[in-house]
């Protein structure tokens, strides 16, 4: 498998609402236009917990390492309100939408993440950041980290598992 089909499908996999709004619509490379949305981390706020993957480009290969982490565990996303938000320098997504370059610049601007650098950030429901790594980090210690949350704990409750 190439590493651009890797790439792709976590993105295509994160089944969930879409947390992005409307706004520009450019021109691709192929003259296609592309719909770019605006992400405000603060509209999921108590609805969505935010894993946010910081890279330089698709190319990184800590970047690549991380997106094969995740890939093998879609399902688990959406069972946690998680949604997969990647920055790159030149392109940026939220759960496979393209989110525009002020939304981009504002997430790495509010987490102090420099283009080159590489980071995975957890933002709970609450809007704070529940763990921050500099290197690749497995999915199940993510979801670890989400199923100890109290909130957490009692949405498997109100969902009948425990």
């Amino acid at each position: 498998m190439n590493n651009s089909v890797l790439i792709a499908l976590p993105l295509l996999a994160c089944i969930v609402l879409s947390p992005v709004s409307k706004a520009d619509i450019v021109q691709n490379s192929n003259n296609h236009a592309i719909k770019m949305s605006s992400f405000n981390l603060s509209s999921q706020k108590w609805k969505n917990r935010v894993l946010l993957v910081f890279a330089p480009s698709v190319d990184n290969h800590s970047y690549q390492q991380q997106m094969q982490l995740l890939q093998a565990h879609n399902s688990n996303f959406a069972d946690r309100d998680l949604i997969l938000v990647q920055v790159l320098a030149t392109e940026s997504y939220a759960n496979r939408e393209p989110i525009d370059k002020s939304s981009a610049g504002k997430l790495r601007s509010r987490f102090g993440v420099e283009k080159e650098n590489f980071r995975v950030i957890l933002v709970g429901k609450d809007g704070g950041v529940k763990r921050s790594d500099a290197t690749p980090v497995k999915a199940t210690a993510i979801f670890e980290e989400i199923d100890a949350m109290p909130m957490r704990q009692q949405e498997m409750q109100e969902r009948g598992r425990k």
